[in-house]
């Protein structure tokens, strides 16, 4: 069976992502039609060696993998360091090609890593969670956090292919798959009422990792982010609307020191924060507002966040990397399928939507 195919394109070229079950097994095929180097560098982290290891080194015989650990705490200027040192090491040049195999955590660090090392070399996805398959993978955007806040040391760096595979997903745990659906949730929200309702009637089928609606959520998801990342890639305007639960989301990931809440989770926070917003101004109806919060609910129990203060948290927001100029750009929705940009949003709105997920004055 032929995977599906969205190309993106970016300023310097247009390329690939391939989505389809069995596509690792077949990995060197793929990267051949991409018109990968044969200079091959890969990194993945211990645990996702652990259950695909095999597979890969079956598909890459003569690639030796760097292995670095996964997660918001390793992503880091530390962690890019450990990748120059190997590539270094390895006598990589501007022929090499490097591969990304794991999370958006791991793909954000080794896709900045490829961006500045020899000032760029080729990069490729192999994304292994939901998240990075719908979202991260895909796009260009790449780098690390800094103590201060999340993601403000990067680059656009667009990959030359991603691939995408849904078998990868079988040993994500239960948890982290729930946490790439609140990027597809968003998806939907800000651009498709047809894949918003999709994961309301599939949401089973989907828990159960039935190939053929994973294939069609990711590929629904890729298509999005490609319209809108042609349109505008570095973020100056309707690529904003990708930021839909994020100035919140971000805020709850930095105050909680990345260690409680995965990034979709602080996402799905992020969305109710932003829904009540909308509905207070009188751009979300009751109906829209009503089944974003029950489609989140029925995903499962996010962490509480009850034990955190809004000074905290406001404090984290007012350093967003969407700041411009003194004002935060924030994305609303005026109903499932449409996002809006708005700068006026106060001091005073963001408390009242961190009182209705639950942060305490």
């Amino acid at each position: 069976m032929q995977p599906t195919r969205i190309d993106v394109s970016s300023a310097t070229h247009v390329y690939p992502v391939f989505v389809g079950a069995g596509l690792v097994d077949d990995l060197s095929h793929w990267l051949s039609i991409a018109k990968v180097s044969r200079n091959k560098f890969l990194v993945s982290s211990p645990t996702v060696w652990k259950h695909h290891g095999e597979t890969l080194s079956t598909a890459l015989p003569d690639v030796e993998p760097l292995l670095i650990q996964d997660g918001e705490r390793s992503k880091t200027l530390h962690t890019v360091s450990r990748i120059y040192e190997s590539l270094i090491l390895a006598a990589a040049d501007r022929q090499t090609t490097v591969i990304a195999v794991g999370g958006g955590v791991l793909g954000d660090t080794v896709g900045f890593a490829a961006a500045t090392y020899l000032r760029g070399v080729d990069l490729v996805h192999i994304p292994t969670t939901l998240l990075s398959q719908v979202d991260s993978a895909v796009g260009g955007k790449v780098g690390v956090n800094h103590t201060l806040g999340k993601n403000l040391i990067g680059a656009f760096h667009p990959p030359t292919t991603v691939i995408a595979d849904p078998k990868l997903l079988d040993t994500l745990p239960r948890r982290e798959l729930r946490a790439g659906l609140y990027e597809v949730v968003k998806y939907g929200v800000i651009a498709s009422r047809p894949l918003f309702e999709l994961l309301v009637a599939d949401l089973p089928r989907i828990f159960a990792r039935q190939p053929e609606v994973l294939i069609e959520i990711i590929a629904a998801s890729c298509r999005i982010k490609a319209d809108i990342v042609a349109a505008d890639e570095r973020e100056s305007g309707r690529r904003r609307v990708l930021n839909f639960g994020h100035t919140v989301g971000h805020a709850l990931e930095s105050v909680t020191r990345y260690r409680r809440l995965r990034h979709g989770e602080a996402v799905g926070y992020g969305m109710l924060a932003a829904a009540q917003l909308a509905k207070a101004r009188g751009l979300l109806d009751k109906s829209d507002h009503g089944a974003l919060n029950d489609l989140i609910q029925r995903m499962g129990p996010l962490p509480s966040v009850t034990d955190l203060s809004q000074s905290q948290l406001l404090d984290v927001v007012r350093r967003d990397k969407k700041v411009v100029s003194g004002r935060l750009h924030f994305v609303l929705t005026s109903g499932i399928g449409n996002a809006v940009i708005v700068d006026d949003v106060t001091e005073k709105d963001i408390r009242f939507a961190l009182q209705t997920i639950g942060v305490r004055d």
